[in-house]
């Protein structure tokens, strides 16, 4: 396992990264999970990725459980908050004061710590004054709740607003956290050339498409029973926007560049998004411990120029490279339980 800095701190974590959305507490049993987890501490991952919002707060549980009794300064965990938790009530999501205050004592109690590595703005929220939101953040990270704070899926012009009061506030911003593969590369435009101005790097999840860069979905055929996409607890809504065979035709087309190189083409989709020296880390997630001892291989794989070239045209036009994208598929206002 390789480790990478944190932005532009003196923090490293796993470039490997293991999270636990659409997996713990919902896909998978607990005894599973807690093999995955045990899996990716022997592969000697060190990061743990989660929210709030993952199961409704079971997944936070869960991890907290399988990392009980380790060394806590041998680990980085990183937790969420803004989408809804609890049962769902007018204050039960977002980024108000009242919401961040109240949300970070939960999750450590979930978490069986006493403080966060990272803790995040799950997105943005259009309903708060991010003044106010800022302002939270760092009075937990004053409370010694959480050393370092990030965002997830926020534009470039978010994250130049927040960084500018985290700096203001003496708070350390380091990170982003989106949606990032060969397929989807709309952080490319805009939100990393922002964060390398400002000193954050990106926590990248996804990275295998939901499955899809796996090349596990044939084009024609049925997806694979217990696969992603026959998930219907999320899973098969979040990855039904790319089963289509135009896309699925061109991930085949992988297949050849993944062999030339002696790797899965699961890693060759880990190390591709690795690539990027913006990138700290990959999130991967898993329903078997396997799936874990394969992905970590991925650590450390310099792909060629050459082969990063010739990726791009196999996969030419299908790829999402719109920067826009990420405003799009904001909210636009806090959801409730029943959105």
């Amino acid at each position: 396992m390789e480790y990478r800095y944190l932005g532009r701190s003196g923090l490293k974590i796993s470039e490997i990264t293991y999270g636990n959305w659409l997996t713990h507490g919902s896909q998978v049993d607990d005894e599973v999970a807690t093999r995955c987890v045990q899996a990716a501490l022997d592969a000697g991952i060190t990061t743990f990725d989660t929210a709030d919002a993952y199961a409704n707060t079971a997944a936070e549980e869960l991890l907290g459980k399988a990392l009980a009794g380790l060394r806590r300064e041998s680990l980085e965990i990183f937790t969420k908050v803004y989408w809804p938790t609890g049962p769902g009530g007018p204050n039960d999501c977002g980024l108000s004061r009242k919401h961040l205050l109240e949300s970070i004592d939960s999750s450590l109690r979930r978490l069986g710590t006493d403080h966060v590595d990272l803790y995040m703005a799950h997105r943005y929220d259009t309903e708060t004054p991010l003044e106010e939101t800022m302002l939270a953040f760092s009075d937990i990270v004053r409370a010694g709740k959480a050393l370092y704070i990030g965002v997830s899926e926020w534009t470039a012009e978010q994250i130049r607003a927040g960084h500018a009061l985290a700096r203001e506030l003496r708070v350390p911003l380091v990170s982003n956290q989106p949606q990032y593969s060969m397929l989807w590369r709309v952080i490319e435009g805009e939100v990393v050339p922002a964060c390398r101005e400002l000193g954050l790097s990106q926590i990248v999840w996804s990275p295998v498409a939901q499955g899809v860069l796996t090349g596990k979905y044939l084009p024609g055929a049925a997806p694979p029973p217990g696969s992603r996409a026959t998930d219907d607890k999320g899973g098969a809504k979040m990855i039904s926007r790319i089963l289509h065979d135009d896309v699925l035709t061109r991930v085949q087309e992988l297949r050849p560049v993944a062999a030339d190189l002696g790797l899965s083409m699961a890693q060759l989709a880990i190390a591709w998004v690795l690539q990027n020296d913006n990138v700290s880390a990959a999130i991967i997630g898993a329903s078997r411990p396997e799936q874990v001892a394969e992905n970590v291989r991925a650590s450390g794989v310099r792909i060629p120029q050459e082969v990063m070239a010739r990726i791009d045209r196999i996969l030419g036009d299908i790829v999402e490279r719109d920067p826009a994208m990420t405003a799009t598929i904001a909210p636009k206002a806090r959801p409730s339980r029943s959105d």
